[in-house]
């Protein structure tokens, strides 16, 4: 378990490190600039720090981790996939499907349920969107995924592999889509046929309701096509997409970290 957590930190600092520098020198965007505008500093700050308390609380509630659940449910034979006689490269590729859909449908919950999109929406307050943005989850809402995300490796009997290898795709997937860049025209189209692009996600944080309520995925695309919250575009061009929240103008308390860590219990819808 040691080296499975070496891996998986690994994996997401390389993700992490070359989102970062292909942010800082092909940036698709410029951070926004005003009186009320928070220095990147702080963003940056708040944003890594929250993503810091979010992972010690996630450690602290579940020592053990998602994998330590799943290799137990295995020992006790628990879960669906257990009365089917699968090669173990099925129950993989199944568990991997079903958990990515149940991540969708999380996602769209947390929009949809007032209570959870207090929570979700420290994610939606950051008035730009790069690579850190996909980190930037309260941890009341990690603890909530996190028990989802249990719930349903007991009932499906996940292996502890697809586990580790989902989240190791997410993580990564998700620095990946909301990181600062463009891809080329022609490599958008393509990826888009499969996976969530910068240009589909950042279409998910504008700050019309409308826009914001599709394209909940954040891996494959394929459950907003099927589900009907597919966007292909938006009502502005990626250059002048409004991001954000229009009820949160003061863009300075939704950067620093206490504003994050508070900023569910103000009362504003």
């Amino acid at each position: 378990m040691d080296n499975i957590s070496s891996i998986r930190l690994g994996v997401f600092l390389t993700v992490l490190v070359v989102m970062l520098l292909l942010e800082l020198y092909f940036p698709a965007r410029q951070l926004p600039t005003g009186a009320n505008a928070p220095k990147n500093s702080t963003r940056l700050f708040g944003n890594v720090g929250i993503v810091i308390i979010s992972a010690v609380t996630a450690r602290l509630v579940l020592p053990i981790g998602l994998a330590g659940i799943a290799l137990y449910c295995y020992e006790q034979e628990w879960g669906l996939l257990h009365y089917f006689a699968l090669p173990n490269w099925a129950s993989i590729a199944i568990s991997l499907l079903l958990l990515d859909m149940l991540i969708y449908w999380q996602h769209r919950l947390f929009h949809a349920i007032p209570l959870l999109w207090r929570l979700h929406k420290v994610h939606h307050a950051d008035v730009h969107i790069d690579s850190t943005t996909g980190l930037r989850f309260h941890p009341l809402e990690m603890v909530l995924s996190i028990g989802i995300k249990a719930l349903a490796i007991i009932i499906l009997g996940v292996p502890a592999s697809a586990v580790i290898l989902f989240e190791i795709i997410l993580n990564g997937l998700s620095i990946f889509n909301h990181a600062n860049i463009r891809l080329s025209p022609r490599l958008e189209r393509l990826t888009r046929t499969v996976l969530v692009t910068q240009i589909l996600h950042r279409i998910h944080h504008s700050q019309k309701v409308s826009e914001t309520d599709s394209n909940f995925g954040f891996s494959v695309i394929w459950w907003d096509r099927l589900f009907g919250t597919y966007s292909a575009s938006a009502s502005k061009t990626d250059h002048d997409l409004d991001i954000g929240l229009s009820q949160y103008p003061d863009q300075k308390n939704n950067a620093n970290l206490l504003g994050l860590l508070t900023l569910p219990f103000i009362s504003k819808k």
